[in-house]
């Protein structure tokens, strides 16, 4: 089939969107822009659908083996015969399933915000920030040259900053969206100093032929790179832990994760956005793109097998002790992020030692669906009730129905709790590390059982615990009985279905490390451990939670000290602004201002306050009065005549 008569459209249509809502939606298209907005990604969801169902099923296999196909491309710099910085869109696997799932869950986003954000001063600039939002990862996961890809990963990052700071005029979402902005920058000059490096031994920037002369151990390319060497590591290993750094940053693993938690000041239904379908799936997605180039170095695979190992179960370890319910979801796909994470880590490229990868994609794929309903349902209650504390909520099951039933769902199968979507993927990675390495298996248990405990303990705590009583906001009243607009409820159900059924998609035969489909099975005694485990923590939770008592107080009043360290995430931010504040600042920024003011600046003002003082001194001599420059002819003979006749006789 000929993807060129469509496939570009799938990015455009939302930049095309943008560029209207921008630029006349306040003025003309104050009311409209939902719509536009919403009919522009029904557009572009359904040319996705498109092109993934005839890849996946008509056209994209051939002998048996997934192909990458390059629509087109356009070289846009040209430095050398060899690199050039191109434009180009590939479909292949991966790239299949993302555009599927960024339009998607953004479409869900886009419908529910038309009930969420209805009476926004800002509403139309609200839909065009979405629309670039989108673009930016739709054109991300598309991109054939590593440095486009870094051009919409710049992109993605500016979108996030909008959206975080959508409410402009609240201190917390301005110095949120400045946290998200400046942290990925570090990351991200990691990522563009690891691209310099691939690009210049790999010599191209295209990611196709970066891979194959990268991962061939008898190319001129390789042999220079692996035996290339800086403080005694080889610059293979520098280019791609580089490159995994600015992937860690967007994707919010330890320690680059301090953004995310911050960035709930934008609305609801960016979050869901950001933490479900575009934003911080970025890192697992780069990744995955150049995980060939990953494979061939077990030093990168282990960095990032044990940064998403330790972020997975430092975030669900916080993410128990949090009341925002926003902050407890934001731990939560810092978790999961992190499970997709040492899933890549301990994978190979291709056969049956690419479980992993597959497990980590297919992970990727199905919390797409149900963090995105978390998110959405939460949006709900907050909606309802006018708060983002626990406390503020409970007993909202018979008040919320529509809501209860799919916060319900979202929770068993981010649980992994068979039948739901999230129970397979789950699975998977977790016989991926039983096989490859037990430590790692283990936690990736002990995270599993954190997550079910946490999640539950968020579920009980807003519709069960007690009977709910509205905390009335100035010139806001909570109406839990009123669930929004269909706009709302609608997203919810939809999404609700997907977090039952995309388990059962044969994700294996589709995405895989090699291209090639992998057989896998279900394996009933080993998935009895993590269920079991799950459902004593939902237990333990209920227990906790689903009354109103005084267990969770005692609890965290036995554990003292390290309780308060985890509801304070460690004291992370601390560390960090002590670092910037009390090192950084003093240390390093205060000295070079003061040598910047008085050395520099001295020296410079130094000079032109001589030259200023010379020149009024001076200045006379011109003054454009003749009978002064007459004075000053007949002064002088008169002074050589002096010196010649009493000082030369």
């Amino acid at each position: 089939m000929d993807y060129q008569q469509y496939i570009f459209l799938i990015p455009l249509l939302p930049l095309v969107t943008f560029i209207l809502l921008g630029i006349f939606g306040r003025k003309h298209f104050k009311t409209s822009a939902g719509i536009i907005g919403t009919a522009s990604l029904l557009a572009s969801t359904v040319l996705s659908l498109i092109a993934a169902y005839n890849y996946f099923f008509v056209d994209g296999k051939v002998n048996g083996l997934y192909q990458k196909i390059v629509v087109f491309k356009y070289s846009w710099l040209q430095f050398s015969p060899d690199v050039s910085i191109d434009m180009g869109i590939i479909l292949d696997p991966i790239s299949a399933m993302m555009i599927v799932i960024v339009s998607f869950v953004s479409l869900m986003v886009h419908v529910f915000s038309l009930g969420y954000m209805k009476g926004e001063t800002r509403f139309a600039t609200y839909y065009g920030f979405l629309s670039l939002f989108t673009f930016s990862m739709l054109g991300l996961v598309l991109s054939t040259n590593i440095f486009q890809v870094y051009i919409f990963w710049e992109l993605v990052g500016v979108s996030s900053y909008l959206l975080i700071g959508f409410y402009y005029d609240r201190p917390s979402a301005v110095a949120a969206s400045k946290k998200a902005f400046i942290v990925t920058r570090f990351a991200d000059f990691g990522f563009l100093i690891g691209i310099l490096v691939l690009g210049f031994y790999g010599g191209t920037l295209d990611i196709a032929t970066l891979i194959e002369r990268l991962t061939s151990s008898q190319s001129a390319e390789f042999l220079a790179i692996s035996t290339a060497s800086f403080v005694g590591v080889s610059a293979l290993t520098w280019g791609l832990t580089l490159v995994f750094v600015g992937g860690a940053g967007k994707s919010a693993m330890f320690p680059l994760h301090i953004w995310l938690p911050d960035a709930m000041e934008g609305p609801t239904p960016v979050s869901a956005l950001i933490h479900a379908a575009t934003m911080v799936v970025a890192g697992v997605y780069l990744v995955a793109r150049l995980f060939p180039i990953f494979s061939m170095d077990a030093v990168v695979l282990n960095i990032v097998t044990w940064v998403g190992a330790s972020s997975a179960v430092i975030a669900a370890v916080i993410a128990c002790t949090q009341t925002d319910i926003k902050r407890v979801l934001a731990y939560s796909t810092m978790s999961q992020i992190g499970y997709m994470m040492f899933a890549l880590g301990i994978a190979k490229n291709g056969g049956e030692d690419g479980l992993g990868y597959m497990a980590s994609m297919f992970h990727l794929f199905t919390h797409a669906f149900f963090k995105s309903l978390l998110f959405l349902a939460a949006g709900a209650v907050i909606h309802a009730v006018h708060s983002n504390e626990m406390k503020d909520m409970g007993g909202l099951r018979k008040l919320m129905p529509i809501t209860h039933i799919s916060f319900l769902v979202a929770c068993l199968a981010i649980a992994g709790i068979p039948p739901f979507a999230g129970f397979f993927s789950k699975e998977e990675i977790l016989l991926a590390a039983f096989q490859s390495n037990k430590i790692i298996y283990f936690l990736g248990l002990f995270t599993a059982g954190l997550t079910s405990f946490y999640m539950f303990r968020l579920y009980f705590s807003i519709f069960w615990n007690k009977s709910f009583h509205p905390v009335h906001t100035e010139g806001e009243e909570a109406n839990p009985n009123d669930e929004g607009t269909l706009s709302m409820k609608l997203p919810l159900i939809i999404l609700s279905v997907f977090a039952i059924f995309a388990g059962f998609v044969p994700f294996s035969k589709l995405v895989t490390a090699d291209g090639l489909p992998l057989e896998t099975h279900l394996n009933i005694l080993f998935s009895v451990t993590p269920v079991a485990l799950s459902i004593i923590a939902i237990l333990f939770a209920a227990k906790l939670y689903k009354t109103e008592n005084e267990r969770p107080a005692k609890i965290a009043l036995s554990l003292g000290t390290f309780y308060k360290a985890i509801t304070n995430k460690f004291y992370i931010d601390e560390v960090y602004l002590f670092v910037t504040k009390k090192i950084v600042f003093n240390l390093i920024a205060r000295p070079a201002a003061w040598i910047d003011r008085n050395v520099i600046d001295g020296c410079i003002n130094g000079m032109a306050y001589v030259t200023a003082t010379t020149s009024n001194v001076i200045k006379g001599v011109q003054s454009g009065k003749v009978q002064n420059y007459a004075l000053y002819f007949f002064g002088g003979i008169a002074g050589l005549a002096v010196m010649f006749i009493y000082w030369w006789k």
